[in-house]
């Protein structure tokens, strides 16, 4: 299973989501491409999108992206917040659907 972080999620999280290959926005070089146009880069060569923008759902929709999202929910986007729902991301991976998002921590 491929998995994608957001440009606004620190890159060295993907070393804890051990068992999956893990890339960035940046790294596909996406940096900057609106969610839309994103999201239909993103399913062409991944399974999941992991993201902190909370309104993703609300503002794309999701059932017409043959991808799953994994919205995080955290004090901030650093390292420190995000690190402590890496149990919970590597929980939930296996089931999340297609088209729909998931939220994660508080």
């Amino acid at each position: 299973m491929r998995l994608i972080l957001d440009e606004c999620i620190d890159r060295r999280l993907a070393r804890d989501l051990i068992g999956y290959e893990v890339k960035t926005v940046p790294q596909m070089g996406w940096a900057g491409i609106k969610n839309g146009q994103l999201l239909a880069l993103v399913e062409e060569n991944f399974d999941v999108f992991i993201t902190v923008d909370r309104n993703l759902a609300f503002q794309q929709n999701l059932p017409q992206f043959r991808i799953a999202v994994i919205v995080l929910q955290a004090r901030s986007n650093r390292l420190a917040d995000l690190k402590p729902l890496v149990p919970e991301i590597l929980a939930v991976v296996p089931t999340a659907q297609k088209g729909q998002a998931m939220l994660v921590g508080a």
